[in-house]
């Protein structure tokens, strides 16, 4: 998409266009960026490419007070966070509406969403900022699409239905194979102030998102600042109930047996080796060396269906 891209920023002078090739220039695109004091900050790329822009403008300071509204354009291999936002289908035809949106007021597209901020926990340690993590069973999961089905070449929507369908084959038969994801290891999950959790997990999400899985949702929308986690036992049973639940848009909604729920301003993930994947970004939780995730305070978002 980028020639286009390219193309359409040259033909449209409200647009500061500004390119990089690695993660390590992110803070020079935002120190340029913040110079022409923008009226939204767009980032065109896949969930890995806004948790490295979020990262570096929260702990950058580019921008004097608050920063611009944050506009995501549907693009990349993964794409929750632009479908939170509202933004689906073509990149440019989505980009075209962000302009139209800030010729007006914004207040009325303005949503605030708060961050993960991912660390080990350790004082001074510099967290890496996220809004999606997917940890035990669905790490792997995401890790076998990336390494297995990815590099096929195959369109994105067939690559996440054959994983799927690895995924629940794994599950049902229960059969280790160098050609289905690993299975989950054990996981101990600490709820600061509200329990803990111990178990072995086909699906575990941590999110501040306002979607969790399928459409559904998780816990009271109106106590802002809090994580939603929700984990999905590693049984047959759990899975399909998870499953039939997000179909029919009830997920979230009602308690089920394997199928755990819960909310939370700190959250910490320990395990004798396991992985997470946050926004495309992998970490490893070791004995002794935990995965802690804390809430941040609301960064303003643009969001586009209403």
């Amino acid at each position: 998409m980028l020639p286009a891209v390219r193309t359409y920023c040259a033909k449209n002078p409200d647009i500061f266009h500004y390119e990089v090739e690695e993660i390590g220039q992110i803070a020079k695109a935002l120190e340029m960026i913040a110079r022409v004091k923008p009226k939204v900050l767009v980032i065109n790329g896949g969930d890995g490419t806004v948790q490295s822009a979020l990262t570096e403008l929260y702990h950058g300071g580019h921008f004097e007070g608050t920063p611009p509204p944050v506009a995501v354009l549907p693009n990349g291999k993964t794409n929750l966070i632009a479908l939170d936002l509202g933004a689906e289908g073509d990149p440019l035809e989505a980009l075209s509406r962000i302009i139209e949106v800030a010729k007006g007021d914004l207040s009325k597209h303005i949503v605030v969403r708060e961050l993960i901020a991912l660390s080990d926990g350790s004082e001074g340690a510099r967290p890496v900022l996220g809004m999606f993590l997917g940890g035990a069973g669905l790490a792997e999961t995401i890790l076998y699409c990336r390494h297995k089905i990815y590099p096929l070449g195959l369109p994105n929507g067939l690559s996440h239905f054959l994983t799927a369908i690895a995924v629940l084959f794994s599950t049902i038969v229960r059969v280790p194979a160098s050609f289905l994801p690993q299975r989950s290891k054990p996981v101990s999950i600490s709820f600061i102030r509200n329990g803990e959790l111990h178990g072995t997990f086909s699906v575990l999400i941590v999110t501040t998102l306002e979607k969790l899985l399928l459409g559904g949702q998780a816990g009271n929308e109106k106590q802002r600042g809090l994580m939603k986690f929700l984990a999905v036992d590693q049984k047959p049973m759990a899975m399909l109930k998870m499953i039939a639940a997000s179909l029919r848009g009830k997920l979230g909604q009602t308690p089920m047996s394997g199928v755990h729920f819960q909310q939370g301003d700190v959250i910490r993930i320990d395990s004798e080796q396991s992985s997470v994947v946050l926004d495309g970004e992998v970490f490893q939780a070791h004995r002794g060396s935990p995965i802690v995730l804390r809430s941040t305070p609301p960064v303003p978002f643009l969001k586009l269906a209403a």
